[in-house]
């Protein structure tokens, strides 16, 4: 299992699914021609996007981001849609840690989007129950209530069944929230409650861009996604946080890459270091 210490905090990527989606659609306006020499896709244009939830480990607490695509929720007409090759493993993940879901203190989300919201709820008995019931679920406030009045756009994404089961779990904030190393902070761009997270432990740091910053190969300020539902927001959130991470020599973690869990740029926009996903 791929690993990062980040000061005492430790980082662990847990399987949570495999999706390969429409590589146009993930880098928006820019040719083929370029991103495919970052991100090279398959012959039906669809790039290998995994959605495996980063495990942390901090001041005796375990958080997740984001949940992973679940499993048994999919229909078969989504599964090939999304590109669906592998569901979760989340349970299996953590058993090799010692650990189950009722372990789980805190699950951040950065968005609610049902590639990453998928994993909070599991079908039983004929309804759907919390996969960590013992957990908080933090989240902006913008985006829980974008994920429960969803608009015509967003409720192709935004699904009851993600949110039902978890309501009373759910604790929302409106610019920051923050337990020990980890801070939320709400960024807009990919959704109008998206958020990024940043681990800061005795001098070292990690940021988690989520789906402003998917994989390494969206490291162009302006190569954002079509899905994107504020991409002008994203540019400016990337402007800002990327060049603070850079100049804090930060690892940028990622729960989409197929390639990378996290990378730290140099001030010429070289990889510097990085943490290769292992397969």
């Amino acid at each position: 299992m791929d690993k990062l210490k980040i000061g005492n905090v430790t980082l662990t990527w847990l399987s949570g699914g495999m999706t390969n989606l429409d590589g146009g659609a993930m880098f928006g306006v820019v040719p083929k021609a370029l991103w495919a020499k970052k991100y090279p896709p398959n012959d039906k244009n669809q790039i290998e996007l995994p959605t495996d939830p980063i495990l942390v480990q901090a001041d005796g607490k375990n958080f997740l981001i984001e949940s992973g695509i679940g499993k048994g929720k999919l229909t078969e007409k989504q599964m090939r849609n999304y590109g669906v090759t592998k569901e979760s493993e989340l349970d299996e993940s953590l058993q090799r840690l010692g650990l189950d879901t009722s372990a789980i203190d805190y699950v951040l989300m950065t968005h609610l989007h049902f590639d990453h919201a998928c994993g909070l709820t599991r079908p039983e008995a004929g309804e759907y129950r919390s996969v960590f019931p013992n957990a908080k679920i933090i989240t902006s406030q913008i985006e829980w209530d974008e994920m429960r009045h969803p608009n015509v756009r967003s409720r192709n994404t935004y699904w009851k069944e993600n949110w039902e089961a978890i309501q009373t779990q759910v604790e929302t904030f409106t610019e920051s929230w923050s337990f020990g190393p980890i801070k939320m902070v709400h960024t807009g761009g990919h959704s109008n409650g998206h958020s990024i997270i940043i681990i800061e432990d005795h001098d070292e740091m990690a940021i988690h861009m989520a789906d402003i910053l998917a994989t390494h190969a969206h490291q162009n300020v302006l190569w954002v996604m079509a899905y994107d539902d504020y991409p002008m927001e994203s540019i400016a959130a990337k402007g800002k946080w990327q060049p603070y991470g850079v100049s804090n020599n930060a690892w940028f973690t990622f729960y989409h890459d197929a390639y990378y869990r996290a990378v730290k740029w140099d001030q010429d926009g070289q990889i510097s270091d990085n943490i290769k996903r292992t397969k």
